[in-house]
């Protein structure tokens, strides 16, 4: 699973043109879901997410999370962060999960960010959306579960 966050000062997603989902401070997450992934993945990105520390003290030093500047997420479903694209001039996306699958896990994973007292707001998955945003800093990175998972099974 792969998520790209931006702390933001404000988004908002348009379908048709017409708003559906709006935050102000907070995190817009970009998730791309692959055919490998399963809970563990959802579990370990909501975790690291809602406790990464990204926002700016009073020092203007990264030390809060999410959770300490009581932000929003917006999570936006987004396949072609799975594409493979070594081969050609033509992204594959053979390795993302099927679009039942991905959206039970984009689910899951908005579940897990709602429980841990995140305001959580969504796009419509397989929907074509329009994402505006003002990136705060900017500050953006891209976080990647198998990374880790990898990292972990290589100290045994």
């Amino acid at each position: 699973m792969i998520a790209v966050i931006q702390r933001v000062s404000k988004a908002v997603i348009l379908i048709d043109g017409k708003p559906i989902a709006e935050i102000d401070n907070g995190l817009v997450i970009l998730l791309g879901i692959m055919s490998a992934d399963d809970e563990t993945d959802c579990r370990f990105l909501q975790d690291k997410i809602a406790h990464f520390r990204i926002f700016n003290d009073d020092d203007e030093k990264m030390n809060l999370s999410i959770k300490d500047v009581s932000g929003e997420a917006l999570v936006v479903s987004q396949f072609t962060l799975c594409g493979d694209w070594q081969k050609g001039r033509r992204p594959s996306f053979i390795n993302a999960a099927a679009p039942e699958r991905a959206e039970q896990l984009y689910n899951l994973f908005v579940k897990y960010m709602e429980s841990g007292n995140i305001p959580t707001k969504t796009g419509r998955f397989g929907a074509k959306m329009d994402v505006s945003l003002i990136n705060d800093g900017p500050v953006t990175f891209v976080l990647d579960s198998k990374i880790k998972k990898a990292k972990q099974q290589s100290k045994f």
